[in-house]
């Protein structure tokens, strides 16, 4: 794995937002300034903006709190977690290392290099600006047992998010929330195990906090950030909250199922009695929403009718 430490506390040093000197970054990392240029290359690759001033030296254009493994963890009531900086991706973390994790096992990061949405996607994932998160659990139901999970865990994220100052935060049917009626966050539920046999699942989700510009081909959708709507929210109460949540809820999933959190949902349903499309694959299918079943799948009324719909492959859009 590539040693990331130099960049890393390059990062730490420019984190209180002031200029540093080449020299002073020089002296503090004990190498030439042509070299830690190069560290700046890679700074800039994970998606940092590095101001450089002439007579000033080189900063960030605001200060950073950094992702803090011990703040967390000392707010966390089972200790289970991994804080690494620069990973891949946290979801492949966790599925390679799935035969020694215990459910409630998490893992969160700084920056994904390969960051994964739904369908294949690539999730933008830029160093410090959002919550990259991956949890594990096992349920000895097996897989049909994982029947509405995404929505358990969206409802816990909007909750949180809420819990924290972001009041207008709701959940989009099977695994999005959405601010002001774009995408704030998303959820990938990835499952292995045969019928018969216990589900293994790792849960990711990525929450954008402060996220900077994309290129409009990395996002195939409008987003949003918590900042551009004036919401502050520390990362590492976020993560403690959010880890301490989600087991709790899980634990309750795995006993009684979607049903003790369908009201939970009807609550916080952004397209609720709204008109919405289904795009299932090149078709589109057009109604009104009308919350969700028991089984999580999602009511859409056409001429009168009520049918549920569910599916990996089904998306919801606004009319």
């Amino acid at each position: 794995m590539k040693d990331h430490s130099v960049p890393l506390k390059l990062v730490e040093i420019l984190s209180d937002g002031e200029f540093h000197s080449g020299e002073q970054l020089g002296e503090l990392l004990g190498m030439s300034r042509a070299a830690i240029n190069k560290h700046f290359q890679t700074l800039k690759g994970w998606g940092l903006d590095i101001y450089t001033v002439t007579g000033k030296g080189y900063s960030l254009p605001s200060p950073m709190k950094l992702l803090n493994e011990a703040e967390i963890i000392a707010k966390l009531k089972n200790p289970n977690l991994a804080v690494i900086p620069v990973i891949d991706s946290t979801n492949q973390y966790l599925l390679d290392r799935i035969n020694e994790l215990q459910s409630g096992d998490a893992c969160i990061a700084e920056y994904q290099q390969a960051g994964r949405g739904r369908r294949g996607r690539q999730w933008f994932s830029p160093f410090g600006a959002n919550l990259y998160m991956s949890m594990y659990w096992r349920l000895e139901q097996g897989p049909a047992a994982a029947m509405g999970l995404s929505l358990v865990i969206g409802i816990v994220m909007a909750e949180t998010l809420q819990a924290l100052g972001a009041e207008k935060v709701r959940v989009k049917w099977p695994n999005d929330l959405y601010l002001n009626d774009r995408k704030l966050a998303g959820i990938l539920v990835e499952l292995t195990g045969k019928t018969g046999d216990a589900a293994q699942i790792v849960i990711g989700a990525g929450i954008n906090l402060a996220m900077r510009s994309a290129e409009a081909t990395q996002i195939n959708q409008g987003w949003i950030n918590l900042q551009e709507a004036d919401v502050n929210i520390d990362r590492n109460e976020l993560a403690a909250k959010l880890i301490n949540s989600l087991r709790e809820a899980l634990s309750v999933f795995e006993v009684d199922g979607l049903k003790p959190f369908i009201r939970r949902w009807a609550a916080l349903d952004n397209f609720i009695n709204r008109p919405v499309k289904l795009l299932i694959g090149e078709r589109e299918v057009h109604g009104i929403a009308r919350g969700v079943d028991d089984q999580g799948g999602l009511l859409l009324e056409q001429d009168g009718q009520i049918k549920s719909w569910i599916g990996g492959e089904i998306s919801l859009r606004p009319n």
